[in-house]
């Protein structure tokens, strides 16, 4: 039941920091007492000065670090906001969670606090994880997730040079086609060795019988 209820309490996360150094009721007392909060499903596009605008309606703010990719060092989707107090945290969250950004639903959320090294995306191309996997078009987020887009680079590269795209045929079929190429005599060998030049035409007599 006490699981439960934190589930359900307002003032206490569901995702849980790796990074969080302590135990679950270190965790609690954290996300209970902090007046950082996390924003998430931001545009790639929207500024520093949009997020101002937006949450010193709620209080006074401390400092806004931006989430960047580690490899680009653009935006890539999410930021921290550090308040003076845990009352005007408590309030951006509870009136701009869900608020339109950028024509995107923001997710405003309660954070244990900030420390170096959290403002950059965890994802393995740089960005956050979610975007690694994302199979949908977001023109917000930089379009499609960023494996679709490597394949689709990959494939494009590979049509440059003249190539077939490995996704077009399976590799069983490809095997299947390297022998039948090497299983079938060149036209070249035919004429230069009677016994296949007589084999095709009684095989070619045989099938005016059929």
């Amino acid at each position: 039941m006490s699981k439960l209820l934190k589930r359900l309490n307002p003032e206490t996360s569901v995702y849980k920091d790796r990074r969080f150094e302590g135990d679950e009721a270190d965790w609690v007392h954290a996300l209970r007492t902090s007046s950082t909060l996390y924003v998430g499903n931001l545009s790639f596009f929207t500024r520093e000065e949009q997020i101002y605008e937006v949450f010193s309606k709620c209080g006074h703010m401390e400092r806004i670090i931006m989430g960047l990719d580690k490899n680009t060092k653009t935006p890539c989707g999410f930021c921290f906001i550090i308040y003076y107090t845990r009352a005007e945290a408590a309030a951006a969250v509870r009136y701009l969670n869900g608020t339109v950004l950028d024509d995107r639903a923001i997710r405003v959320d309660y954070d244990w606090g900030f420390v170096e090294g959290r403002q950059w995306g965890r994802g393995k191309s740089g960005g956050q994880v979610r975007d690694e996997f994302r199979m949908d078009y977001d023109p917000g987020r930089g379009g499609f997730g960023k494996i679709l887009q490597q394949e689709a680079i990959r494939q494009s590269q590979q049509l440059r040079m003249g190539g077939m795209p490995e996704t077009a045929e399976s590799p069983a079929a490809q095997q299947d086609t390297k022998r039948r190429r090497v299983d079938a005599p060149s036209s070249r060998a035919v004429e230069d060795n009677p016994r296949l030049a007589s084999r095709g035409r009684d095989r070619h007599s045989d099938d005016e019988q059929d």
